[in-house]
């Protein structure tokens, strides 16, 4: 039904163009002839009334009173006759008449002369205006094709339509009649449908149509028209009138209905403009505002200048016909207020059309003052034409054009914008200078602030990609007249966003664009206050979204208001993404100031020394390690020389590593005399140098990396003592063992024989010394077991990874002096065991003995550690020559090695087992010939009691 609707606005319209086509054409094609005399059919004949001094007729010699006899030879008795016959010819065709004067019949040739048709310029832009009126009926009718206002002002377009566009050429056959009757319909119809409209529209509740009284009167309202039309048709059809008789009649007719027409303008014109003060809604004021005021630039010069002096009787001047042209205003203010949607536009095209005909007004002022002026000093006044003088009033006037222009153009958008009108000024300077300020937050506040200053809308929201592309849409990033937390996101990838990301504004109160969207969608961002959305388009798509509400008026923004926006969301988002890459710079920046930081304070924290040197050997950096070893302040170190800084046996050995060719040159075990203020210290350390490298692999100085080993040397040598002492404690162990059970024979049978034997007997006293001696002698076999097996200590928590580590690094120098690297895969947290903390570095020494001696050419050894349920596993694997499969159930033995003679003791492993058992662990050994050995030692984990987990959590 919707489309029936639209169609039969479309299907009339097209019917309505073609006929105003043909009508164009006819009047195009057909040129009128007469003789120039009026022709009266009385008793006589056809009698010549009345003869125009200058034509045709007359210059045949047709005097008044002459009766036409014949034409062409065909003889005459009808005046429908006559005019037939002048139809039929053309101009420059001759016609030969019969005229009979005082009872004599003489022959006359005639050369008809056209009309004059100085109305066809203004047929031709009253059918351009009814053409136009007709699209703008026709258009609105199918935008909304369920709303009776529009099938109202639809054939009220028609009936302006017929009325401008339908004019007979005075051919008068069926064509040319039907053209003539569709004039006089439209004529007649056009006046009660402008009133009858301006009763119902817009809509209102107290409305006189719409009480009964008003609704039968309505009707009452096409009464002239139709007593207009009858009396029109009768004297028409009446045959028997006389010519000038029925020419009067017309033109009376034509009269009353053109003063019928200027009195329905005017009476529409009060009925709404009396409307006007009463209504309430503000669309609905709107709408009517411009009815009014469209009606009145459009109807009103065409009504007061040329239709009321013709009513009255008077004829207008011929050029005043072309006010016509401002009744196109009249469909224009009548559309934009039946759809409702951007009425502001209509604003602006008036503007626009005020401003270009001010413009042409003074352009052409300025041309004509300045060729008379010209015409004046160089011709004396003369009126004759000089191109050289037009010529430079044209070039003139081509150079105060745009001054004009914008002259004019700025004084119209002042007197209408009035207290706005800064505030735009003030929005475009601020655009041009957004990209001087840097600061992303400032910028965006001072901008949401700017528009909402300068439109004057309720609300603003600027809603930010994260990046151009993003599909997590645009988030508020500044809001004015609401909370920007209530402010929810927009989507990319929903109706609006997808819109956006094409660089197209969306206008929520624009009914085209809102059928693009959901209703849900539409109804959603009304409901949040927002309109308007103007993407800000950077080169990677929109990288932001203004968001506008409306005003508190409740006028929509114009079409040059949106264009201001764009203009201003071009500028807003080439600031923002410069704001974007001074903040991701600076973030940068700060970035590498952090990594700098960090990088110093992993120098710093190195418990290595560290210095760096250019290739002049002149310090640039100097950590606080090297300042421990050397003994010199950082702040005295830099800047000066290696050779003023370390003794020169240490710069010896230190160059003649380099020299070795090596990319890094290492030295082990070097003396290094310290500089210290409290005197010089005698220290051993390692020492590294490494070239420094820029990005281009070329050398700019070197790194020095000092190691301090004095205190590791200690304890390695304390460890060689303590092995050696072990071993010595072992072997009394054994000798003690093999002496004591001998001892305890001889002390027993010693005193057996001191029982029976009699004191005075001189043999008693050397069994006395011997026992004594036993003694003695047992005396000291318990100190050895002493010696060799220490007093019982108290067990603790233990930390195995910290015993590993510990013992490794009491061993590196050996690993490293024998090319043996170490593997660690140690589990996260902490393993605690309860142990004795010395016997298990007993333990691990051994193993990591037994290992380095196991690879003589260099190798690996790991170390991993695992927990197994309740128990922690650690497994020491080496990849050395391995232990034969028939030697590997005799390793714990005491004295038994698989080393050469003089390497070993065979009592490492015998007491490593020993340990273990003694703190409840197993130690199991796998090994293959060629492919290394591999230790697995478990102890259970230690179960904290409460006490001790309070004690802990408290420290």
């Amino acid at each position: 039904m919707q489309w029936g609707r639209a169609a039969l606005a479309v299907i009339v319209t097209a019917v309505l163009l073609t006929l105003v086509v043909a009508n164009i054409v006819v009047r195009f094609s057909w040129v009128e002839v007469e003789d120039g005399v009026l022709w009266e059919a009385r008793a006589e004949g056809i009698v010549a009334a009345t003869v125009g001094t200058e034509a045709a007729g007359a210059r045949a010699g047709i005097l008044s009173g002459d009766v036409l006899v014949a034409v062409n030879g065909r003889g005459i008795d009808r005046v429908e006759q006559v005019l037939d016959a002048q139809h039929g010819s053309q101009r420059g065709q001759p016609l030969s008449y019969v005229i009979s004067r005082a009872g004599y019949e003489r022959p006359l040739r005639l050369d008809l002369e056209p009309l004059p048709d100085g109305a066809r310029l203004l047929y031709y832009a009253l059918a351009a205006v009814a053409i136009f009126a007709l699209l703008v009926g026709c258009s609105v009718r199918v935008q909304r094709p369920r709303d009776p206002a529009t099938l109202h002002f639809f054939w009220l377009t028609v009936a302006f339509f017929g009325v401008c566009g339908f004019s007979y050429s005075g051919r008068l056959d069926r064509l040319d009649w039907f053209f003539y009757w569709a004039d006089v319909v439209a004529m007649l119809a056009l006046p009660p449908l402008f009133v009858h409209f301006a009763l119902v529209f817009p809509e209102r509740q107290d409305a006189w149509s719409k009480t009964p009284r008003g609704r039968a009167m309505l009707p009452l309202l096409y009464l002239p028209a139709i007593v207009l039309g009858l009396v029109r048709a009768s004297v028409l059809s009446a045959g028997a009138l006389p010519g000038d008789t029925l020419e009067n009649w017309v033109v009376a007719l034509d009269r009353a209905e053109m003063l019928q027409l200027v009195a329905a303008l005017v009476l529409g014109q009060a009925i709404m403009t009396r409307a006007l003060g009463s209504l309430r809604s503000v669309t609905a004021r709107r709408q009517l505002r411009w009815i009014v005021w469209g009606t009145l630039a459009g109807a009103l010069p065409f009504a007061l200048f040329y239709g009321l002096p013709y009513a009255l009787g008077y004829q207008p001047w011929e050029a005043l016909g072309l006010l016509v042209v401002l009744l196109a205003l009249v469909p224009l203010a009548f559309a934009s207020a039946v759809v409702r949607y951007r009425l502001m536009d209509v604003e602006v095209i008036i503007k626009r059309t005020v401003v270009y005909a001010t413009v042409l007004a003074a352009i052409a002022t300025i041309y004509t003052i300045t060729l008379r002026f010209a015409s004046d000093v160089f011709l004396g006044g003369s009126e004759q034409h000089n191109s050289v003088i037009a010529i430079l009033a044209t070039l003139l006037v081509v150079l105060l054009a745009p001054m004009v222009k914008n002259a004019i153009q700025t004084a119209l958008d002042y007197a209408h914008y009035r207290d706005r009108y800064d505030y735009r000024r003030a929005l475009l300077a601020f655009a041009r200078d957004l990209n001087a300020d840097l600061d992303l937050d400032r910028l965006t506040e001072r901008l949401v602030q700017r528009l909402a200053d300068t439109f004057g809308v309720d609300r603003i929201t600027l809603f930010v990609a994260s990046s151009p592309g993003a599909h997590d849409g645009f988030a508020a990033h500044r809001a004015v007249g609401t909370a920007l937390e209530s402010v929810p996101a927009l989507k990319r990838f929903s109706g609006i966003g997808t819109r956006l990301e094409s660089g197209q504004v969306v206008s929520l109160d624009d009914p085209f664009t809102v059928r693009r969207f959901s209703a849900d969608e539409v109804r959603f961002w009304r409901d949040c206050g927002l309109h308007y959305f103007v993407p800000c388009l950077a080169k990677d798509g929109p990288i932001a979204v203004i968001g506008l509400g409306s005003r508190p008026s409740g006028e929509p923004l114009s079409t040059e208001d949106l264009t201001l926006l764009n203009a201003v969301a071009a500028q807003v988002a080439t600031a923002i993404e410069n704001g974007r890459l001074y903040r991701a710079l600076r973030e940068k920046a700060e970035e590498l100031n952090r990594m700098r930081e960090f990088s110093e304070n992993v120098v710093q924290s190195l418990q290595d020394g560290l210095l760096v040197a250019d290739l002049d050997g002149v310090v640039l950096h100097w950590n606080p390690a090297m300042e421990q070893i050397a003994g010199v302040p950082s702040a005295q170190a830099v800047g000066r020389r290696l050779d003023e800084l370390f003794d020169p046996e240490f710069l010896a050995a230190v160059r003649m590593a380099e020299r070795g060719g090596t990319e890094a040159a290492t030295i082990y075990r070097t003396p290094l005399v310290s500089r210290h203020a409290d005197g010089a210290r005698k220290r051993l350390v390692n020492a590294a140098m490494h070239p420094l490298r820029t990005s281009s692999s070329t050398q700019a100085g070197s790194v020095l990396m000092v190691d301090d080993i004095t205190s590791r040397v200690q304890l390695e040598e304390q460890l060689q003592i303590s092995e050696k002492m072990a071993s010595i404690g072992l072997l009394a162990a054994g000798v003690a063992h093999e002496v004591n059970t001998p001892l305890t024979g001889i002390s027993s049978f010693t005193q057996m024989l001191l029982e029976q034997a009699d004191p005075e007997d001189p043999r008693t006293r050397l069994l006395e010394k011997i026992e004594r001696q036993t003694f003695r002698a047992a005396k000291i076999v318990n100190s050895l077991l002493h010696l060799s097996r220490p007093v019982q200590s108290e067990t603790g928590p233990v930390d195995l990874h910290v015993v590993i580590n510990d013992v490794l690094s009491l061993l590196e120098h050996q690993f490293r002096s024998a090319s043996v690297q170490v593997r660690k895969d140690m589990q996260a947290d902490a393993p605690m065991v309860r142990a004795v903390e010395h016997k298990l570095q007993q333990v691990f020494l051994n193993l990591f003995l037994n290992a380095r001696d196991a690879m003589p050419k260099g190798g690996w050894v790991t170390i991993a550690t695992r927990r197994d349920g309740d128990h922690l596993s650690v497994d020491v694997s080496d990849t050395g020559a391995g232990i034969p499969s028939e030697h590997l159930a005799r390793i714990y033995d005491p004295f038994f090695s698989t080393k050469p003679i003089g390497q070993g003791t065979g009592l490492g492993l015998s007491i490593t087992y020993g340990i273990v058992q003694e703190h409840d662990g197993t130690i199991v050994c796998d090994s293959q010939v060629g492919q290394g050995t591999r230790f697995t030692l478990s102890f259970p984990l230690l179960r904290p009691s409460r006490a001790e987990s309070a004690g802990t959590s408290a420290g």
